[in-house]
């Protein structure tokens, strides 16, 4: 099983890569099953079920709306977000849906897509589970999915066997599971973690390949931090929090002279990237899922102020930055979790904090044992970090604490390059630990929006929650 760098940073829609990707995806991949098998025009109608964190907190996540629009054909690469409302409205408004935008069928929300909020499938806590109908009402076809962090998607046979759906076989000539087996590929080759990366991808894409689609990566990123810089108002859901990237930018903007008088000025635009994007992620605008779209503000944040505060920076350095980010993300998809429905927050905003933090470090000129203990010492500090999103929106405290693990990061690269890379604690030893204080971890405290802030502040007044 072979994970690629673009497995981990996809285009996608807010607010979430497990809660509104993945379903969208999950609902393509059972309806083109249809078309293949020739059974599409059969359906008379569906009926779809989420369980587990996806039932909890599916409505604010946007998991219905997901549903429906993988149902009808989209894709959330493709999607424009601002068709999203009207395409809703209208199948509401008819109670019927085009599958695959051909093959028009019966579909009430409300009796068709079902939130189970206290019942999980046995794999995973995302789990669907789709089933179509003839017009006698005899099922067609019924299939589970599950929804795995990242907009990864897997089908029922991958939870008891190898079979996933999106993660690739192919063999690799640099193959790693581990950290230690990462750094003992670059000890082999004499080269980086992203040189490694590099000659892994080259199995799927040419070089340049390679290399024009991370920097289309990187220029959805920048359009992403553009966009939350320039969208004012107030974000869906209900709970009234009010968008700050535009008012920060303007205040910043308008006063470059400050940097002068105050050097942590620069952590004031850091924290800036870092709201824009997650701004623009609960708004359900497009970004990029790095590796989660709940974290997805810290590896733009960290990456843009490596181009813009960083001597030397050029497009090469972001390249590298992304494959090392890949590289470490590749050792957490393989031996943890990037699920904050499965261990909580730090699988999320704690994994993004550390291959930030990695990525970092190696094109600010760390060796590969310093890029593994930047690494490490961001993974270490996220250890514990519960996901109890207010409302079951990505949201509060999702915004703020993806601008906290951006500086996190780049903390933890100053910490490193002090050093000669050499510590207590391996990155492999930090993973295991976060994984094991995942399955620890309350159900309460992992997306279903029952323990934590999310039950605390229910009695604070919404003007306290906007300040």
């Amino acid at each position: 099983m072979a994970i690629s760098v673009f497995d981990l940073f996809k285009v996608g829609i807010g607010p979430s890569s497990s809660h509104t990707v993945g379903p969208m995806l999950a609902a393509n991949t059972f309806v083109s099953q249809l078309v293949t098998d020739g059974r599409l025009q059969s359906v008379a109608t569906l009926k779809v079920q989420l369980y587990g964190s996806l039932g909890a907190t599916g409505k604010g996540h946007g998991s219905d709306k997901a549903i429906i629009l993988g149902l009808m054909g989209e894709n959330p690469a493709t999607i424009d977000p601002a068709i999203v409302p009207e395409i809703m409205q209208q199948v509401r408004d008819e109670q019927c849906l085009s599958l695959m935008k051909s093959h028009r069928v019966v579909f009430v929300e409300n009796k068709h897509l079902i939130l189970h909020k206290r019942k999980s499938l046995p794999f995973h806590p995302n789990g669907m589970r789709f089933e179509a109908v003839d017009q006698q009402g005899n099922q067609i076809i019924s299939s589970v999915y599950y929804s795995v962090g990242g907009g990864f998607v897997v089908d029922e046979a991958a939870a008891t066997g190898d079979n996933p759906i999106v993660e690739a076989k192919e063999a690799l000539p640099l193959p790693f599971t581990t950290a230690l087996q990462l750094l003992e590929r670059c000890k082999e080759t004499g080269g980086s973690f992203s040189d490694v990366m590099l000659e892994n991808e080259k199995v799927w894409r040419t070089e340049l390949e390679i290399k024009t689609e991370l920097l289309q990566i990187w220029s959805v990123m920048q359009e992403c931090v553009s966009n939350g810089c320039a969208n004012e108002g107030i974000l869906p859901g209900g709970l009234q929090v009010k968008r700050r990237a535009a008012q920060m930018y303007q205040q910043l903007a308008s006063r470059p002279e400050m940097a002068l008088r105050d050097p942590l000025s620069i952590l004031d635009w850091v924290n800036l990237y870092a709201l824009a994007v997650n701004e623009e992620n609960a708004a359900g605008g497009r970004v990029v899922t790095a590796p989660t779209n709940g974290a997805a503000g810290i590896i733009p944040a960290v990456l843009h102020y490596y181009e813009r505060f960083v001597p030397g920076a050029n497009e090469e350095g972001i390249v590298k930055f992304l494959l090392t980010a890949g590289a470490i993300g590749v050792v957490y998809k393989e031996n943890a979790s990037i699920s904050g429905a499965e261990v909580g927050c730090q699988g999320e905003v704690g994994s993004a904090c550390s291959m930030a933090a990695g990525a970092l470090c190696e094109v600010m000129g760390g060796t590969p044992a310093q890029v593994e203990n930047a690494a490490e010492i961001a993974m270490e500090h996220n250890l514990g970090l519960t996901c109890d999103p207010v409302g079951g929106l990505v949201q509060v405290p999702c915004i703020e604490r993806n601008a906290m693990a951006s500086i996190k990061a780049i903390n933890s690269v100053r910490m490193a390059l002090r050093g000669d890379g050499s510590h207590f604690v391996s990155l492999d030893k930090v993973i295991k630990t976060m994984r094991d204080t995942g399955m620890d971890m309350k159900t309460k405290y992992k997306e279903t929006a029952r323990g934590g802030l999310a039950i605390n502040v229910i009695e604070v007044p919404v003007n306290i929650i906007e300040c």
